[in-house]
């Protein structure tokens, strides 16, 4: 079990360097997000003030509810990863839309930009490594991460 202090760092660390894999994939790979990815953002962006917050104040009892709600939020976002990575597997139904980016000024524009935009699907995988997903790796690493933090708040307040 780790102790409190590197539960909040984990805390803090996981989603910052999930987003930060997260954001590499799409500006240097070249791999756009489809909708469940943006989802899975959701939570690590809610995650990183909260767990920023626990590192400022100084009630310790709110220092634990802060990072317990940062552990909730990395473990959504494990568990939206989870129902991606099941999606891309085929396991089960996904969505039925796709997601792209989209920018325009005027009407024109617009329609170029959707005409020459990238069509994300939520049911493929456009990276895996050892037959792993982007999506299943965000399952395994908020996952376990969500569960060391949590359990380390919930021991320590047992004792």
């Amino acid at each position: 079990m780790i102790d409190f202090k590197k539960a909040r760092l984990l805390a803090l660390l996981i989603p910052a360097a999930l987003l930060a894999g997260a954001y590499y994939f799409q500006l240097y790979e070249g791999l756009y997000p489809c909708e469940m990815c943006w989802w899975q953002r959701y939570p690590h962006f809610a995650a990183l003030p909260i767990a920023l917050l626990a590192f400022v104040v100084r009630n310790t009892g709110v220092r634990r509810v802060l990072v317990a709600l940062a552990a909730m939020a990395i473990l959504t976002s494990g568990l939206i990863g989870g129902f991606h990575a099941g999606v891309e597997y085929g396991w089960w139904q996904g969505l039925t839309s796709c997601s792209t980016t989209v920018s325009g000024s005027n009407s024109e524009d617009f329609l170029k930009s959707i005409l020459n935009a990238p069509l994300n699907r939520c049911d493929a995988a456009p990276w895996t490594l050892a037959n792993i997903s982007i999506a299943g790796f965000n399952f395994i690493l908020s996952g376990l991460g969500g569960i060391i933090i949590l359990s380390s708040i919930w021991s320590r307040s047992k004792s």
